[in-house]
């Protein structure tokens, strides 16, 4: 798991948010929520918060929290072993996300890419998602996703979740070690 350990405040600040919205997390999943800055170092404009409640050879489940405004960066879960790659569907709980998938680009989107690394974002058909409502995304599908102005929380369901394979479009990324 990859957590920097100067994102301590960030760390209370998710378990707060979560609290505020009466997701309750066990002392050990307060101790395991992830960090990620993916090595960019712009966690505020590039980075996502995560928790993982279950993640086996058959499903995962995770809260996925983003800052106001905050991106995760353009990816996508490739076949693995086998596998066919990720199916997972995003269902917001609060806040607005702004999907992006591959397919038609939409006229406009209401996502701001991120400064300096707007080459790296490359697919724009927008899903956008407000408390209550899902998407499911398909596997090995090129995506990338972006909070409102209050930031979001998103349950993400899926099948198997090898973080550590994920493709992503930005060389510059660093999202996990893959096992040796």
């Amino acid at each position: 798991m990859y957590v920097n350990k100067e994102y301590v405040e960030e760390k209370r600040k998710v378990i707060q948010i979560l609290e505020q919205q009466r997701i309750i997390l066990s002392a050990s999943e307060k101790e395991n929520v992830e960090i990620a800055d993916f090595g960019l170092k712009e966690l505020e404009k590039q980075g996502l918060q995560l928790i993982v409640y279950i993640n086996n050879d058959f499903y995962c489940a995770k809260e996925l929290i983003l800052f106001p405004g905050q991106t995760c960066p353009e990816h996508r879960h490739p076949p693995v072993n086998g596998k066919k790659g990720k199916l997972e569907t995003f269902r917001c709980r609060q806040g607005e996300v702004f999907l992006y998938v591959e397919g038609e680009r939409s006229s406009s989107i209401d996502a701001r890419l991120p400064i300096g690394s707007e080459h790296y974002y490359t697919v724009f058909q927008e899903v956008k998602l407000k408390p209550g409502q899902s998407y499911t995304i398909p596997p090995n599908t090129l995506h990338w996703f972006q909070a409102g102005r209050e930031g979001a929380i998103v349950s993400e369901f899926s099948t198997t979740s090898m973080d550590e394979y994920d493709v992503f479009t930005d060389p510059r990324i660093i999202r996990k070690q893959k096992p040796l």
